[in-house]
C-alpha cells in the first residue's frame, strides 16, 4: 500500500509538472526592411556665389528613415575599398578635404529589425581651398626656391613611432648621428628643392646623386626603377621633379601638411605615401613626419639648408 501511494504521488507530481511547463512562443514581429530613406546633405558656405560651399570642405550631414533601428554611412562610395561607418546620432559634420571642387557620392545603409536593411545614395559636390601660414611658404621656399637636406648629425633626424593623434614624436626608434653612412649614404646625399612657381603653384626637385633610400619597390610607392624586391637600402633612382601643395593634417588640424603629386618623388626616405606633414619649419630646419611603409608606424625625419 506505501508502494502504491508512492507511486501515485510520483505521478500526480510529475503530471502537475508537464502541466505547469508551457511552450514559450517567440515571434521577430514585422521584419519590414527600414524605407522612406533621406540623405541631407548641406555644403557650409553655399549660396549663389559660392553653390559649392566656401571652401572648407565641410558637409553637413543628416539621415533618416522610416523603421530604422541603425545608420552606417559611407562618405566617398566611390573610394576603395567602401568605408562605413556608424553615425549613431543620425547626423554629423564631415570635412572633404581633396583640393579644388569634386563630386563625392554618400551612400547610407539604414538597418532595422531582424538585420534587414535597405540602402540609398546621394551625390554632393564640394569645394575645398587650403592656404597655409605665409611663414609656411616663406621657410619653405624662401620666397622663389630653397634646397634642404636631412640633418645627419643630429640624434632622431630619422625615427620611427605610431601613427596616431595622440603621438608625435619616434618613440619606437631614432638614429644616432650619421647612423645610415655605412649602409645607405644617399640619404644623407640627396636634396629636395621646393620652389614657388606662384602664389598658389609649388615644385619639388628630388636630387639623387647616389639613388634613393628606401625599401622595395611596391613599398617606395612606385618611385620609377626600384626593383621590386630588397631590403633598406640605396636604389638606382634617377630623381624627379613634381607639383605639391598644401593640406591641412588630419591628425593634427593645425598642422600644415605637403602634398606631393605623383610617384616620381619624395623626401627623404621613399614610402608609398606622399603626405608629409610639418611638425615645425623655420628657415633653416625642417621637421616632417609620413605615414611609414608598415601600417601603423610613422617615419620622423629631421632636415636643414646646406
Amino acid at each position: 500500500m506505501k508502494n502504491k501511494l508512492f507511486y501515485l504521488t510520483g505521478f500526480l507530481s510529475l503530471l502537475l509538472f508537464v502541466l505547469g511547463c508551457k511552450k514559450d512562443t517567440y515571434t521577430l514581429g514585422d521584419l519590414t526592411a527600414p524605407s522612406n530613406l533621406v540623405i541631407n546633405a548641406v555644403v557650409v558656405g553655399q549660396d549663389a556665389t559660392n553653390p559649392n560651399g566656401d571652401g572648407s570642405g565641410d558637409v553637413k550631414i543628416t539621415v533618416s528613415a522610416d523603421n530604422a533601428l541603425s545608420y552606417k554611412v559611407d562618405y566617398d562610395a566611390n573610394s576603395n575599398p567602401p568605408d562605413l561607418v556608424y553615425l549613431p546620432s543620425g547626423s554629423d559634420t564631415h570635412k572633404y578635404s581633396t583640393l579644388g571642387t569634386n563630386t563625392y557620392r554618400i551612400t547610407l545603409v539604414a538597418y532595422g529589425k531582424g538585420g534587414t536593411s535597405s540602402t540609398i545614395t546621394k551625390e554632393v559636390t564640394v569645394k575645398f581651398s587650403y592656404t597655409p601660414a605665409g611663414s609656411v611658404i616663406t621657410n619653405l621656399t624662401g620666397g622663389t626656391s630653397k634646397t634642404w637636406r636631412i640633418d645627419k648629425d643630429v640624434v632622431g633626424h630619422f625615427g620611427v613611432g605610431p601613427w596616431s593623434n595622440t603621438s608625435s614624436t619616434p618613440e619606437w626608434y631614432a638614429a644616432q648621428p650619421n647612423e645610415k653612412a655605412a649602409c645607405c649614404n644617399c640619404f644623407y646625399t640627396a636634396r629636395f628643392k621646393f620652389t614657388q612657381v606662384s602664389a598658389t603653384s609649388f615644385t619639388l626637385q628630388t636630387i639623387t646623386p647616389d639613388g634613393a633610400f628606401t625599401k622595395t619597390g611596391a613599398l617606395a610607392g612606385g618611385l620609377p626603377g626600384i626593383p621590386g624586391s630588397g631590403g633598406e637600402a640605396c636604389y638606382p633612382y634617377a630623381g624627379g621633379t613634381t607639383s605639391f601643395s598644401f593640406l591641412p593634417s588630419t591628425i593634427r588640424p593645425a598642422n600644415s601638411v605637403i602634398s606631393l603629386d605623383g610617384t616620381s618623388t619624395f623626401i627623404g626616405y621613399g614610402a608609398v605615401l606622399k603626405n608629409y606633414e610639418i611638425m615645425s619649419l623655420t628657415a633653416n630646419t625642417m621637421y616632417l613626419r609620413v605615414q611609414g611603409t608598415e601600417t601603423g608606424n610613422a617615419w620622423y625625419m629631421k632636415l636643414i639648408t646646406p
